[in-house]
């Protein structure tokens, strides 16, 4: 990987994960995110050469040049780097980091209870 590559690793089959890579993607930033399913082979890679186990991710993955960032750290990095008013999100890190990354865990944990799965990997 090139230090300027901008990637977000999602999981394809969850609600929540899709909604903010369609967010992402209705908010184009320069340089652009590639957006890539954790379901696939380049996604799985990725995942497993940042220490994430590719068969049961807990968490996304986003590089940006050169830094990889995963739970919320990654998500207040992809909502600030949209701009505008999202830049708002980087008042999420007042907040110990400890207990932003407790809360993602907990939603990541029951995101196909509480969110429903997608029947087939959303592609963008």
């Amino acid at each position: 990987m090139t230090a300027p590559e901008r990637v977000v690793v999602f999981d394809g089959f969850c609600h929540v994960c899709t909604g903010g890579v369609r967010l992402v993607l209705r908010h184009p930033v320069e340089p652009p995110f590639e957006i890539v399913p954790m379901q696939s082979e380049r996604g799985r890679a990725l995942l497993a050469a940042h220490g994430i186990d590719p068969g049961d991710p807990m968490t996304f993955l986003v590089l940006d040049h050169g830094r990889a960032m995963t739970e919320s750290d990654g998500c207040i990095h992809v909502a600030t780097a949209l701009g505008g008013i999202w830049r708002l999100a980087a008042v999420g890190r007042i907040v110990p980091k400890p207990w932003r990354d407790w809360a993602y865990r907990v939603l990541a944990r029951n995101r196909y209870n509480w969110f429903g799965k997608r029947d087939t990997c959303y592609l963008p």
